[in-house]
């Protein structure tokens, strides 16, 4: 079922130009297993990996074990994003909390990472949308969240970038609409964490 999955979020991906660049690539967790469906946008299908011992060094699919190690809620990762999540690194590596779904859904965007301890920082705060050696990391609990999440990022940094590049004025929502919103979406990570503990696919995430 995930394998097939997997097909069908990468077709939704390239369809809404939300997965695309060199070295594109998409995963998703098996529960129950240190192991995911990996593959790139010209593999005919994913191949199942494990991910234990992998790194960020270890080719294309090391950075998303490299993820699922430290995320323990991460249930669907996208590497490589659209156009505009692309040019984020031109305009500061990351993009502050402006939209009401931006950080109910995606969290607060971690500095962009270049090494393996860049990583973990940017890993911590639970954001679910960063940029590693410059290239967009989209993140879910499930996949349909993870297609929801890469299309909605796209969205935002478009407007974002277009904003901040005619050098427009951009403010941060309110904190304490920023904080509510980060407590649902840790709320939800906490959760689907549990459910992968048992083996279990979490659930998908309803309304705001």
């Amino acid at each position: 079922m995930l394998r097939a999955q997997w097909l069908q979020i990468r077709e939704r991906l390239q369809a809404k130009h939300s997965l695309g660049g060199a070295e594109a690539s998409l995963s998703l967790r098996i529960p129950g297993s240190e192991a995911m469906w990996f593959g790139t946008l010209s593999d005919a299908g994913a191949q199942r990996r494990p991910w234990p011992g992998t790194g960020m060094s270890d080719g294309q699919a090391g950075l998303h074990a490299a993820i699922y190690s430290q995320r323990e809620d991460v249930g669907a990762i996208a590497v490589g994003g659209g156009e505009f999540g692309s040019c984020l690194a031109d305009f500061g590596g990351s993009m502050p909390g402006v939209f009401d779904e931006q950080v109910r859904h995606l969290g607060c965007m971690g500095q962009m990472a270049d090494a393996a301890k860049d990583l973990v920082r940017s890993l911590r705060d639970g954001g679910n949308a960063l940029l590693v050696r410059g290239r967009p990391v989209c993140m879910g609990t499930t996949g349909a969240r993870l297609a929801l999440n890469a299309e909605l990022f796209e969205k935002c940094a478009k407007a974002y970038v277009l904003a901040v590049a005619t050098g427009g004025r951009v403010r941060p929502l309110p904190w304490i609409v920023r904080t509510v919103a980060n407590r649902r979406l840790m709320k939800d990570e906490r959760r689907a964490a549990q459910r992968f503990a048992l083996g279990l696919l979490p659930e998908e995430t309803k309304g705001y």
